[in-house]
């Protein structure tokens, strides 16, 4: 068959959609099925950094939109950025040969509107693999105000694309249960989690004290947010509980990755750094004991930010290093993107078998995750708001740290893993179009939880 995958990012990305589709594409080339890829000429997270506009990949036709790179510094340049990616994509679009599947991911948001015309165009199958609901969570965020024309307008888009759906693939339960109230069958709608990386990441002892040397973390105790940090991630009782852990010095606070939170944390560092120059200027003027007292805050302002390391995305032949270099894992889930987001970082964090540390509303997918492995994964959980809590389980962590064993679970023993996952995936894709669509209810699938 022929297949086109849309999506604003594919290999040589790293971000999550990404080596998700990178594998989805990959696994059909070697199925011999002829597949193409729509994707954007910009990095994700640097849209300075562009890719080549044509490339044959191990099998895999790339054709790479152009685009504006405003960045993400405003919600208008965001805006326009995904606006001109889409209309650029959507020309492209319709130079193609026909395909009998197309399948759409979410990024840039409503790209699965492209793809539902395309398959009506076409008469191919569409399906829509929801990697987050949108404009539900630019509502839940607060960029967009609910019921304004705006709202509305995407609400109806994105209806259209659920509508035009051969089949949904929904990320876990809580996301089906979002669409399904949007007036979409249940039996429409597929439950398939994000598989982990099993090829890539694991526990690697090599690597974590290969990365633990490289940035000076040797002796110390290293909490790690690692992915995408998005306002959807909100990470204020992290940082919180990091103020509070700032004269320890056996603690690091290591952040992974990019995005507008990770901007916030580098430009807070650099606010501390230049405060603490001013300080410095200040405290050589100073002869008197109200020096010494002067001396005594700005050793506070200096060591606040000193156990905060920042780190830029790792390549996934690295990850499992940096992922278990790690002594705790933090998972963090916005009060009001449950179904709507999906935390996927949770399923190579349990490949490397460290422990874990949640911050966020309960039940969802990540609590219901942790509770599914039946003690073999170490874990704890805080709320947003609570930083003495979070302080009193990484402090807890901290102590079991030697008692704790880091023997993770063989990836392929794992309900999320790429090889129980993605044949299941392939399978629907090669569903003959006449084949009646399995009436069970998404429940009865096996899933990541219990």
């Amino acid at each position: 068959m022929r297949i086109l995958l849309l999506n604003q990012t594919f290999y040589p990305d790293h971000v999550s959609t990404a080596q998700h589709l990178s594998d989805l594409a990959l696994r059909l080339v070697d199925r011999g099925h002829q597949v193409t890829v729509l994707s954007s000429r910009r990095a994700y997270d640097d849209p300075e950094k562009r890719f080549t506009r044509r490339e044959t990949w191990r099998g895999v036709r790339i054709i790479r939109i152009g685009s504006t790179g405003f960045g993400k510094s405003a919600k208008w340049r965001r805006a326009i950025d995904f606006a001109s990616f889409n209309l650029f994509c959507s020309v492209r679009a319709l130079l193609l040969p026909r395909h009998d599947v197309v399948v759409a991911l979410t990024s840039p948001p409503l790209i699965s509107v492209i793809g539902a015309c395309l398959s009506k165009f076409w008469r191919a199958r569409f399906y829509y693999w929801v990697m987050d609901l949108n404009p539900d969570e630019a509502i839940a965020a607060g960029w967009l105000r609910e019921g304004s024309f705006a709202a509305r307008l995407l609400a109806r888009m994105s209806l259209f694309s659920f509508r035009g759906a051969h089949r949904i693939i929904a990320l876990d339960r809580f996301m089906r249960d979002r669409i399904a109230s949007k007036g979409i069958a249940p039996e429409k709608i597929e439950i398939l989690a994000p598989w982990s990386h099993d090829d890539h990441v694991r526990f690697d002892p090599v690597g974590r004290d290969a990365f633990r040397k490289k940035h000076g973390l040797e002796d110390k105790f290293v909490i790690m947010y690692s992915g995408n940090h998005s306002p959807c991630h909100p990470l204020d009782t992290l940082l919180g509980a990091a103020e509070r852990l700032a004269h320890d010095p056996r603690i690091v606070f290591c952040f992974v990755g990019g995005g507008s939170e990770f901007r916030r944390i580098q430009q807070m560092l650099e606010g501390h750094a230049a405060e603490a120059g001013n300080r410095t200027q200040e405290n050589k003027s100073r002869k008197t004991n109200k020096g010494n007292e002067g001396l005594s805050r700005f050793t506070f302002h200096v060591s606040r930010p000193s156990n905060i390391l920042c780190l830029p995305y790792q390549p996934l032949n690295e990850l499992a290093g940096s992922l278990s270099a790690a002594d705790l894992q933090v998972v963090v889930m916005g009060d009001p993107f449950i179904g709507i987001i999906h935390p996927c970082k949770i399923y190579n964090i349990l490949n490397t078998g460290a422990p874990v540390l949640y911050i966020g509303p309960s039940p969802s997918h990540v609590s219901e995750t942790l509770a599914s492995m039946n003690g073999a994964c170490c874990w704890a959980t805080a709320r947003h708001g609570e930083v003495e809590q979070a302080v009193l389980q990484i402090q807890a962590m901290l102590e079991r740290r030697a008692a704790t064993r880091r023997d993770a679970v063989s990836g392929e023993q794992l309900p999320f893993s790429k090889s129980a996952v993605l044949p299941r995936l392939i399978a629907e894709l090669e569903r003959p179009a006449h084949s009646t669509l399995d009436r069970r209810s998404p429940d009865s699938f096996p899933q990541t939880s219990s």
